[in-house]
């Protein structure tokens, strides 16, 4: 019994913090839920916003405040609002990267139009992808949290939070029965977000492949000091990475001459500065080494 006051006081707490800096948003058509993360900023997923400018943010308060779309990136599925009326504080931000599975998140958004909604439940697998919702083949998000928090539609946009009451992910697809899916909070996430603030719009290297974390083989690990590479579930068809020769299966264990041991460790070498300049990439494969180079395309 004393476990379970403590689960439900720890939820009740993350919920009391968050409820009030969830807002339920209207694009047009597209609804969903947003986060303050700043002040008069909101984060939301840009496949809920789509290609409006202009929509309104509902608080639990009651408060109705119009919101404009100041940046979008949807292969980070983020898209970063403003307001010109006073919002609420903002949340406090954690860092994903430091979430462990089985740790303990908190999931707060509006789904099926139900304003302030929060589910609890566990941090399932870390460093999963899913394709993008803005029609281009092949593109996907990388390195999503995922989760068992209950989540539905109008969910995407709002806050997956971790017991301190810190948002560490940004709640972005259903998977399927039981699995919910979010962008992380983290390093990569804070860049993308402030590009949006200046810029409006993120330039992004394109490579092509879609991969999960795996574990070096013994051997491999022992001669070279390797634990963990990128294990590749695929390789799009016609990509940048297609076209260097990387095909599904392979560990990736470096890339521009940079360890790799997650989607995330790919991500942070593809903005823009990265397109057209050739990437080596380094890759176990039937147990050999194979390097090739890719050149990354823009988005």
């Amino acid at each position: 019994m004393e476990e379970l006051d403590a689960y439900s006081r720890t939820v009740s707490a993350v919920a009391a913090e968050l409820t009030p800096r969830v807002a339920a948003v209207r694009f047009g058509r597209g609804t969903g839920s947003a986060v303050v993360v700043a002040p008069g900023e909101l984060l939301t997923n840009a496949h809920v916003v789509g290609r409006s400018t202009r929509g309104r943010a509902d608080f639990a308060d009651g408060a109705q405040v119009p919101v404009r779309v100041a940046g979008s990136d949807p292969l980070s599925d983020l898209a970063l609002l403003r307001a010109d009326e006073p919002l609420p504080e903002p949340a406090r931000l954690g860092e994903a990267d430091a979430l462990v599975v089985g740790q303990l998140v908190v999931a707060v958004g509006n789904p099926l139009g139900l304003a302030g909604s929060v589910t609890a439940g566990v941090v399932s697998a870390l460093g999963r992808a899913l394709p993008t919702r803005d029609g281009a083949a092949g593109r996907v998000v990388e390195d999503v949290i995922q989760t068992d928090a209950a989540l539905n539609p109008g969910n995407s946009g709002g806050a997956l939070a971790d017991a301190r009451g810190r948002v560490v992910g940004i709640n972005t697809a259903v998977a399927g029965t039981g699995l919910g899916l979010a962008v992380p909070i983290n390093a990569t996430t804070r860049r993308i977000v402030e590009t949006l603030r200046r810029e409006g719009r993120v330039r992004r290297a394109y490579l092509g492949v879609v991969g999960a974390p795996a574990p070096v083989p013994a051997v491999v690990a022992d001669r070279y000091g390797r634990r963990n590479g990128l294990r590749l579930a695929e390789v799009v068809t016609g990509s940048p990475a297609d076209r260097a020769g990387l095909r599904r299966g392979d560990l990736v264990l470096d890339v521009g001459r940079t360890p790799v041991e997650d989607a995330q460790g790919i991500q942070r070498q593809l903005f823009g500065d990265a397109i057209g300049r050739p990437l080596p990439v380094t890759v176990l494969r039937n147990g050999a080494m194979v390097d090739v180079v890719a050149v990354p395309t823009e988005l």
